[in-house]
């Protein structure tokens, strides 16, 4: 099923007054010599800064060093998401702009159905499916810039979500030290046993409108994979479904009178900040979040709320599917993953070398460069494999999390699906039942999509 051109994104377009300050895709100099250009939403000394300084200082000396005819310039942006997502597709619209562009993951979709981007191999030819990276990189972090089974996109940096546990209280709670939950009934049980220990909030899972894209994210999308399904799929988008209902039905268990779950949390604006200065404090027992919460937010040092003693008190653990078996591609643990990438413009004149360009910004050693000494994830194993190996938890990601996670659909309706969705959740944590929230959600949906036709049960 195809929907027409993204009417926002084309909207925008429209009324967007500014021309094309592109230079032009791979334009020849009349000394002979190629021109490419790379456009990101990064600017030395502001926004992605060390992106920038790291095309700049970094991508552009190398790649020249092996291209003695090819000049490579750079155009930083430093703006809002959504203002450089409008100046990149002008840009494209008009046939111009940059040969490798910087893309948000959630925009693939929207710029492929609008024709402003292509797959990878009719615009780089056949060494896009030669190149030895596509072996490094996991299938399902392929994922990201894939959309109707095309890549249209080489994912950059990724993530994870999984489930954090406190390992003092699960000692407290009689519960193992490594806690290996294989079901959404292994969770509610130690969620039940934490509450018998005097657990304040046994389990946290992100619900509501108040905590916006961490609501669908780190909940509702992982359980709704657990539950065997994805948000879209095959042309379709999930509505009322068995799956969307036991997913809800997983949030009335924790939210709807059971004490597992804090239901005054998920309603307050600050509610998720308070849900990581409360995990770090002790009164969460298990919280459903990526590993910026490990890197960012209980870092003992310099996080948002650290832990001093994280590295010991912290567990992690895989998101179960609702029974073993029972997840997305018939897996036993599910994620979902974000993340951007970086695509080819169609309309580049020099198509093959900006391949060349792309592939080798996304080799081994460019990524390495990239990461500058940092321990964060790559969308290539055998770089993670090499700079994660201090830090347990984030090759923990990178081994077991990224070949099982899932992406969000790249569409331009999405980010209002995933209000409706979230709004469902919210209706559970006011007290309406996973039936009654479902079939307000297949309401909303039908209305977002353009009926009852897009909409799968």
């Amino acid at each position: 099923m195809r929907f027409p051109s993204p009417p926002a994104l084309l909207a925008a377009i429209a009324v967007l007054a500014l021309t094309s300050c592109g230079t032009g895709s791979g334009t020849e100099s009349s000394g002979g010599s190629v021109t490419l250009t790379i456009a990101a939403n990064s600017i030395p000394g502001g926004k992605n800064s060390e992106s920038a300084n790291w095309i700049k200082q970094w991508v552009i000396p190398e790649f020249e060093k092996t291209h003695q005819n090819v000049k490579v310039l750079f155009q930083p942006s430093g703006v809002d998401d959504e203002q450089y997502k409008t100046k990149i597709a002008l840009d494209l619209k008009s046939k111009a702009g940059a040969d490798v562009i910087d893309l948000d993951g959630i925009w693939v979709g929207e710029f492929a159905q609008a024709g402003y981007i292509k797959p990878l191999t009719e615009v780089g030819g056949a060494a896009v499916e030669q190149w030895e990276g596509w072996s490094q990189i996991p299938q399902a972090v392929q994922g990201l810039g894939i959309f109707d089974g095309k890549k249209y996109g080489l994912p950059q940096g990724t993530d994870g979500r999984v489930l954090f546990y406190n390992k003092t209280l699960f000692a407290k709670a009689g519960l193992p030290e490594t806690w290996e939950p294989a079901s959404w009934q292994d969770i509610i049980d130690a969620g039940t046993k934490l509450k018998a220990a005097g657990v304040p909030t046994p389990i946290q899972i992100n619900a509501g409108t108040a905590m916006g894209e961490a609501t669908t994210m780190q909940g509702a999308l992982p359980l709704l994979a657990g539950a065997g399904s994805e948000i879209y799929a095959a042309g379709k988008w999930t509505g009322a479904s068995q799956a969307l209902k036991d997913t809800l039905g997983l949030y009335q268990q924790i939210y709807g009178g059971s004490g597992l779950g804090d239901p005054k949390l998920q309603q307050e604006a600050k509610g998720r900040d308070k849900s990581f200065a409360q995990f770090a404090a002790g009164k969460i027992g298990i919280i459903a979040e990526g590993d910026y919460f490990w890197r960012s937010v209980i870092e003992p040092t310099a996080g948002v709320a650290p832990m001093k003693d994280r590295d010991q008190a912290v567990g992690y653990a895989k998101i179960p599917a609702k029974e073993p078996g029972g997840g997305i591609r018939g897996q036993d643990h599910v994620s979902m993953s974000g993340g951007a990438v970086r695509v080819l413009n169609p309309f580049s004149k020099n198509t093959k070398l900006a391949w060349e360009l792309l592939s080798f910004m996304h080799s081994a050693a460019a990524t390495k460069a990239e990461l500058a000494g940092q321990a964060r994830i790559s969308a290539r194993s055998d770089v993670n494999d090499e700079v994660l190996t201090g830090d347990p938890m984030l090759k923990y990601i990178a081994d077991e999390v990224l070949p099982i996670t899932a992406y969000r659909p790249g569409l331009a309706v999405y980010p209002q699906v995933s209000t409706a969705l979230q709004e469902a959740t919210a209706a559970i944590v006011s007290g309406k039942s996973a039936d009654e929230a479902a079939a307000a959600y297949q309401t909303k949906l039908e209305g977002l999509v353009g009926g009852a036709a897009n909409v799968g049960g």
